[in-house]
């Protein structure tokens, strides 16, 4: 089997589990601090998004943390597929949740403003940019745990 830097077992794939649990933390975070987030169906479908990313992914950082240490990557097929399915999965959920953060925060801030003070506005901002930051880790945690199977 191969080496892929950023898959699953490596030191590069620890930092792309550990900065998609960080950047999904903080899209939650901002999420949550408006309080009206409830408010738009795209808001919750982020907030449950992200709330399914960061143990998926924190998870997986522990495991590739534990790799690292003991110097054995995983090299099991069924677990490796289970993996990548997993990460498409939410990398896709990822995007739409963005997208849709994204464009109805668009909506609103060009609605007049009468829908969403600024202050909130910016914090809904920051959690879509956050979200964008996440899929963009997990979509290269996922090509790469893709460009792995095949060599097993």
């Amino acid at each position: 089997m191969e080496r892929v830097p950023g898959s699953v077992g490596t030191s590069a794939g620890f930092s792309l589990r550990l900065g998609q649990t960080i950047f999904s933390s903080a899209s939650l975070l901002f999420m949550s601090l408006g309080v009206e987030f409830y408010s738009y169906t795209s808001f919750c479908y982020l907030v449950t998004i992200m709330g399914l990313v960061i143990p998926w992914s924190f998870t997986l950082a522990l495991v590739d943390g534990y790799s690292v240490l003991v110097k054995c990557p995983v090299r099991q097929p069924g677990i490796l597929l289970i993996i990548a399915a997993g990460d498409w999965v939410l990398s896709v959920l990822t995007l739409a949740a963005a997208s849709s953060t994204a464009s109805v925060v668009d909506l609103l801030l060009h609605s007049g403003g009468s829908y969403c003070p600024p202050k909130c506005c910016s914090r809904y901002q920051m959690s879509a940019a956050m979200a964008f930051l996440s899929w963009f880790l997990s979509l290269a945690s996922a090509l790469l745990n893709l460009w792995l199977l095949p060599s097993l």
